[in-house]
């Protein structure tokens, strides 16, 4: 599936413009990955393509310490210390892509479940369909990675159970998200909220 900006940015737009989060993307000039969702992070770094993603914390002045804010090093970290990609590292876990698209699905609010979808008036299926244009700006073959979990590490997320749990990034009481990484991009997708 090839995609455009317009399409790109309707479908972001679409999706999570009423959720508080964190939508953008940026170069992978990197072996080591995480060193650019550290980047992106921080804001570092412009979107390679110019498009549009959400940042809802943009202005917080949070940020004036702490150029990644609302991201954080883990709880057992100093709070003032920049986060490094080994902090991101040892938070995230690989998922598989249909995973993913039901996570962009979850990620539509907080709570990170499909229920979040209700607010919608499109079909599953119309919404599965904005999710897979907003995977396919990075390509066949991108990896994808959150600190969401369903149950075990095995590669796949169940959102049919309970209420997921997660590793806390943020500041927020509540942050799922999915890193996505190809070979030439790493787009960062994330929700917030206070439990």
């Amino acid at each position: 599936m090839s995609i455009d900006q317009a399409s790109w940015e309707a479908a972001v737009r679409h999706l999570y413009e009423d959720a508080y989060g964190y939508t953008a993307t940026g170069p992978r000039t990197h072996e080591d990955w995480r060193i650019d969702v550290v980047a992106v992070m921080e804001r570092a770094v412009p979107d390679p393509r110019g498009w549009a993603g959400l940042d809802d914390d943009a202005d917080d002045p949070g940020r004036e310490e702490r150029p990644a804010y609302p991201f954080r090093p883990p709880f057992k970290a100093d709070p003032l210390r920049p986060i490094t990609p080994a902090d991101v590292g040892e938070r995230l876990w690989e998922i598989d892509r249909a995973s993913a698209e039901n996570l962009l699905l979850a990620l539509t609010d907080d709570g990170c479940t499909l229920r979040n979808l209700e607010r919608f008036t499109e079909s599953f299926e119309e919404l599965q369909k904005m999710a897979r244009t907003v995977l396919a700006r990075y390509g066949d073959t991108f990896t994808c990675h959150t600190n969401v979990s369903t149950g075990p590490h095995d590669g796949t997320l169940d959102f049919r159970g309970s209420s997921p749990g997660w590793t806390p990034m943020t500041f927020y009481g509540e942050d799922c998200g999915l890193v996505v990484v190809s070979d030439t991009e790493v787009g960062l997708f994330w929700a917030f909220g206070d439990i």
